[in-house]
C-alpha cells in the first residue's frame, strides 16, 4: 500500500463521523452560523476515511482563517 494512503475506515466508523459531523453542523447552526462549501467539503473527506480528526480539525482552521 502506498505509504501516503490512510487505511480504509469501517462502515461503523464512517457512520460515527457522519453523526459527529451532523452534530457539530447543527451546534454552529445554533449560533447562527452556516458552514461554508469548502469546510462542508473538508468534513466530507474526513467522513470518508480520507482525513484524520486532527487533519479535519487542521484543515478546518485553516480554511476558515483563509489559509
Amino acid at each position: 500500500m502506498d505509504a501516503r494512503m490512510k487505511p480504509r475506515i469501517s462502515d461503523a466508523e464512517r457512520a460515527a463521523r457522519r453523526r459527529d459531523v451532523d452534530a457539530a453542523r447543527g451546534s454552529v447552526r445554533l449560533e447562527g452560523f452556516i458552514l461554508s462549501a469548502e469546510v462542508e467539503a473538508i468534513s466530507e473527506r474526513y467522513v470518508n476515511g480520507e482525513l484524520t480528526a486532527e487533519e479535519h480539525v487542521a484543515a478546518v482552521k485553516a480554511a476558515v482563517a483563509g489559509g
